[in-house]
């Protein structure tokens, strides 16, 4: 038997580089919403393929989406310290509607070490009940909070902080824009 000669590989061509989207969303649903990225994350991750042309890709932060928040602030910071390592030119953009703003939130106070979060060029959050966005991301966040909301804002109409209040008033499609300019 005759075996093949062994061809090296060029050393210059990343190998995980072929399979990285050119930005990706990292969503974190709202409570008790069914896992993945929710209502308003499947709206502005659509939204957002509509306004660039880059690849978009999208992943939905892994946590129970009940009353707590650190697992998913946890999972976030993970998630956006693997795609810096294995996709270093992916331009990720972190977001959260309602509990999942509040895990985006936590995540951008330390959880994402210095230097990672220059990956992260835009936040969009929705219904954001903390409002506590770290200084390092807060000229790249957009904060949405849709009129008579209670959870974000002073309204009284709790219908306003449903997901249909978000993606039917055009809060989205602009936070959406907000991210795409900043790609």
């Amino acid at each position: 038997m005759i075996a093949p000669a062994a061809v090296p590989l060029p050393a210059a061509i990343p190998m995980a580089s072929a399979g990285c989207p050119d930005a990706e969303v990292v969503f974190a649903r709202g409570r008790d919403e069914p896992p993945g990225l929710g209502a308003v994350g499947d709206a502005l991750v659509n939204s957002l393929r509509g306004k660039t042309r880059m690849s978009v890709g999208a992943y939905g932060v892994n946590y129970p989406a009940d009353i707590s928040v650190d697992s998913g602030a946890n999972d976030m910071s993970g998630h956006v310290q693997f795609m810096a390592t294995h996709c270093p030119n992916t331009r990720e953009v972190l977001g959260g509607y309602s509990l999942g703003a509040e895990v985006a939130d936590l995540a951008t106070w330390g959880r994402i070490p210095p230097g990672v979060d220059q990956h992260v060029a835009a936040v969009a959050l929705f219904g954001n009940g903390t409002r506590q966005i770290a200084p390092a991301f807060a000229g790249k966040t957009i904060d949405q909070c849709a009129p008579g909301d209670p959870i974000c804002g002073r309204g009284p109409i709790w219908s306003a902080h449903l997901q249909p209040s978000y993606i039917g008033s055009g809060l989205v499609d602009q936070a959406a824009s907000f991210v795409a300019g900043r790609l």
